[in-house]
């Protein structure tokens, strides 16, 4: 009988396993924004006769981090939380979010008036409403010959 010899390591732990998850090797490298959160923010579009109107999910942002611009027919939403200063007296034991920035760009119909597009954040919602221009009717005119 010959005996074989091999390392084996035990079985990891569901502990063990998300001590891996939240390890700094893998927040180093982002995992938990790109993995878990995703790379864009969530955006739901809902249209009316009036307007269309998009809801993005943005917790953790202000007014001010937003930078919203129209060029041509295409519509671009930004987000970007800039990095709070950390006292040099303080230690991070664990640090397990970040603040992040995304990028959405949407190109309008044609329908779209963009002299009246209006934004409102609220409670991590930002609510885009982007009016529809007014139908023109055809006229129907009777012209009378001289």
């Amino acid at each position: 009988m010959t005996l074989v010899k091999f390392n084996h390591q035990p079985a990891k732990t569901l502990s063990g396993i998300m001590d891996d998850i939240f390890s700094s090797k893998f927040l180093n490298r982002d995992f938990i924004d790109q993995d878990f959160f995703g790379s864009r923010a969530p955006v739901n579009i809902r249209e009316t006769k009036d307007a269309y109107t998009l809801e993005v999910v943005a917790p953790g942002f202000e007014k001010a981090d937003f930078s919203i611009n129209l060029d041509g027919q295409t519509l671009t939403i930004k987000a970007e939380k800039k990095a709070e200063k950390q006292d040099e007296n303080e230690k991070h034991i664990r640090r397990e979010f970040s603040f992040r920035s995304f990028s959405r760009s949407f190109t309008l119909d044609e329908s779209v008036d963009a002299e009246k597009i209006n934004a409102k954040y609220d409670n991590g919602v930002l609510n885009l409403t982007l009016p529809k221009k007014e139908e023109k009717k055809n006229t129907v005119k009777d012209i009378t010959v001289a």
